[in-house]
């Protein structure tokens, strides 16, 4: 039956606005990619030449960087568009996708360069249109909405009845990996993450002491917990069933992993050290180490096992009528709240590097989100703005 779904999707023809759509992928990006693939080639000759000898190691490979992913991207955007003219849709999703990670590729690098800066805007909105552009290149997501909508209140009625919202109907694991299950992940184990923090520092690091280790600028969330516990449902979610070692030590991996991308991202991006492990048993860069590592593998175990299971009859607490109004007008928040904290982190660290706010946002930032009130609100971060890979 799948075969035979997937074969009608790539046959059946593409509708005018995407064939429209792909004409302009063509042109836009044939008539950009010589001048694409000319710069990126300057910027290779400019590092050989030492030309960006100024500029730190690491801004040196994000310029090269970002030079490789627009020429990537202009390429999968003249396929694209060619793929959408042959009817092939199926495979034009797949490009679609590639897009998305080359933009979101993009959108790091520049803001490892430039910081939270108008050269954000334009990629923003392409990432928007591109994620928009996924649901409907794909025939089977277009003609199943209508019957999913049709059939999703009385199958969301039953499985509320019965007890099993949210569970994977086809086995292969134990969560349904659809994006309301995941964003209420996330946003439980941002809260689960501050309580874990705060009784960690109170009763190991200094106790009865109590410091703010909240990671937004609004609501007491711990995004690196919320990530974390998404990484290890996606990744272990299979693995349900599987023995507590393999749990633990996947976990263990996972997590030591993010926790030291997170930590390199937050000081090349930003300046910021949230936390340093230097001097600690196996630490790694200061990134991580052994003990938290462990605790990764502790936690995975206990997520996996215990928490999970009565995360679902939390989240199926949400009247079934409104879930899907309530996680749009909640995940549309921590966006916001996410995007902000990213902004006033970046406006923190240009006051200290000495550069005066000079628009509409760093003057906002520096009338309500002051040194004072950052250094407050984060308390256990601190700021270098030298460490970063600004140009």
């Amino acid at each position: 039956m799948s075969s035979i779904v997937d074969e009608s999707s790539i046959l059946q023809k593409t509708p005018w606005p995407l064939k429209l759509y792909g004409v302009l992928c063509i042109v836009g990006g044939l008539s950009v990619v010589a001048d694409v693939a000319a710069a990126a080639f300057a910027v290779f000759g400019s590092v050989r030449g030492g030309l960006l000898s100024e500029y730190t190691l690491v801004t040196q490979v994000f310029i090269v960087l970002l030079g490789c992913i627009s020429l990537a991207a202009v390429v999968l955007l003249v396929l694209l568009g060619v793929r959408l003219l042959r009817n092939n849709r199926r495979r034009a999703r797949h490009l679609a996708e590639g897009l998305v990670v080359l933009t979101i590729a993009s959108m790091l690098c520049l803001t490892m360069l430039f910081g939270m800066s108008g050269y954000l805007v334009v990629p923003g909105v392409v990432l928007a249109a591109e994620i928009a552009l996924l649901s409907y290149i794909d025939p089977t997501l277009a003609e199943e909405r209508e019957l999913q909508r049709k059939l999703r209140d009385m199958e969301t009625r039953s499985d509320v009845e019965e007890g099993t919202l949210g569970l994977d109907e086809t086995g292969k694991g134990f969560i349904r990996l659809d994006f309301f299950n995941i964003f209420w992940i996330f946003v439980v184990c941002c809260v689960l993450g501050i309580v874990v923090e705060v009784a960690w520092h109170m009763i190991v690091v200094e106790p009865g002491v109590y410091e703010n280790r909240t990671g937004m600028l609004w609501g007491q969330f711990s995004p690196i917990y919320g990530f974390g516990a998404v990484l290890m449902t996606v990744a272990l979610n299979r693995f349900h069933d599987r023995s507590i070692v393999m749990i633990f030590l996947v976990s263990a991996v996972i997590g030591g992993a993010f926790e030291f991308f997170v930590s390199w991202f937050m000081e090349v991006a930003f300046g910021v050290t949230a936390w340093d492990y230097t001097g600690t048993f196996m630490s790694i860069g200061g990134r991580t180490n052994f003990m938290f590592m462990c605790m990764w593998g502790v936690l995975g175990v206990v997520w996996v096992k215990f928490c999970l299971p009565r995360m679902l009859k939390l989240v199926n607490m949400i009247p079934w009528k409104w879930r899907y109004s309530i996680t749009s007008v909640a995940a549309a928040l921590m966006i916001f709240n996410g995007v902000m904290t990213l902004i006033a982190l970046d406006c923190w660290a240009e006051r200290l590097a000495g550069v005066e706010p000079d628009n509409a946002v760093t003057v906002y930032c520096a009338e309500h989100f002051d040194d004072d009130w950052m250094e407050n609100r984060f308390q256990s971060m601190t700021i270098n703005p030298d460490g970063t890979a600004r140009v």
